[in-house]
């Protein structure tokens, strides 16, 4: 059977079913090859290492597994979206004038991109000398549950695109989205040209087409609409959590824990796991509107790559995006997949276009060692050399 023809839910049970023949094999092996004295050691050496893993976690304190350190400052506040500006790391001679800003997805928090010191992907930004603003969508409640995205886009994001305009005194600002932000991103540089100098799309969903992630496939057999009535019309971020952990069940839920423990007597480790888990679990809340017509126009209608899809009575045509652009991947990505990407560039009448392709996951683009080595910085190289 292809799997086009698969049923979305088939490929989880998939996986289990991979999972649990490699458990079964595993003990067999395991019977085969049982040793008394070796197996008595093995208990002692894993008693050891759970009392020492307990005396790492009751030692650690809050702050020390505390994300989003780096100073900054709201300068505006709409509804409950905030737009921050970071404090400067660098010289003010190697400061780059043309502002940045960043638009992360609504489905989780926009720290990540700020998530451990020694990765921070904000604060390697700073430290080349880029002038950095990030919104922050903040947590969604029942008054919030109409908005669309065209309030998103055309309102929380223009009011934030001006206020950095109005600050810096720069006609246009450089912009740069993450997954779906980077999908509004998109949207709103096709809609107002005018306001943007570059645009850097990371790991961008554009074409809702293809059937490589689960994701995609679960979302065209979606009953959206009955989901956000359940709810009356905001989706809890415990539920969004649940779906997004369960497109990768066996490695979001039982291999990194049991790959946990091996490591949990390194301090610096278990940091770094911590600020994870609380990024995994701080979800907000999903405006029912939106995410239906995120699921509906985009993932099922396709409307996007199509030029179909309107917000504000207006056509967003992606031939308008005639700046730089930058569109940034990974190859690993098991939630938004090259593929669903690469589209961008054919779309946009842009000449200076770059299409990234990096060996990592989705996640790793931000938090690996390659991001801080290789990734990043080649982000920031194209940015200044265009800034």
């Amino acid at each position: 059977m292809s799997n086009e023809m698969k049923n979305p839910f088939e490929e989880g049970m998939e996986q289990f079913t991979e999972f649990q023949n490699k458990v079964m094999q595993t003990a067999v092996n395991a019977m085969q090859q049982f040793d008394p004295q070796k197996f008595s050691e093995q208990l002692i050496n894993m008693q050891d290492n759970i009392m020492k893993g307990m005396d790492v976690l009751l030692n650690l304190k809050p702050e020390d597994v505390a994300s989003d350190t780096l100073e900054k400052d709201v300068v505006l506040t709409v509804g409950k979206m905030r737009l921050f500006h970071y404090k400067p790391l660098a010289p003010a001679r190697k400061r780059i004038k043309t502002p940045l800003m960043i638009t992360y997805a609504l489905v989780n928090r926009q720290y990540m991109m700020d998530l451990q010191p020694d990765r921070s992907v904000i604060k390697s930004f700073l430290e080349a000398g880029l002038d950095v603003y990030i919104i922050d969508w903040g947590y969604p409640t029942a008054e919030d549950m109409y908005l669309t995205m065209d309030d998103y886009i055309n309102w929380y994001m223009d009011e934030a695109v001006d206020a950095i305009r109005k600050e810096t005194g720069k006609d246009a600002i450089n912009l740069l989205g993450v997954c779906q932000g980077g999908t509004f991103s998109t949207i709103y540089t096709a809609l107002h040209p005018d306001k943007i100098k570059n645009l850097v799309a990371m790991v961008v969903p554009i074409d809702f087409s293809g059937n490589e992630g689960l994701l995609f496939r679960w979302s065209k057999f979606m009953n959206i609409d009955s989901l956000v009535d359940a709810f009356d019309g905001v989706v809890p971020g415990d539920a969004m959590n649940v779906a997004y952990l369960v497109l990768k069940p066996l490695g979001n839920m039982v291999e990194k824990y049991v790959g946990m423990t091996d490591k949990w007597t390194d301090p610096e480790f278990m940091k770094n796991f911590l600020r994870m888990e609380k990024w995994v679990f701080d979800s907000p809340a999903q405006v029912g509107a939106t995410l239906s017509q995120f699921t509906k126009d985009l993932y099922q209608g396709n409307k996007l790559i199509k030029g179909e899809l309107e917000l504000g009575g207006k056509r967003v045509d992606l031939k308008n995006i005639n700046m730089p652009v930058l569109c940034a991947v990974a190859e690993k990505d098991h939630l938004v997949p090259p593929s669903a990407s690469r589209p961008l560039m054919d779309a946009i009448s842009s000449t200076d276009k770059q299409f990234m392709l990096f060996n990592t996951g989705h996640i790793g683009m931000y938090t690996s060692s390659k991001s801080r080595t290789d990734i990043i910085p080649s982000i920031i190289e194209w940015i200044k050399s265009r800034s």
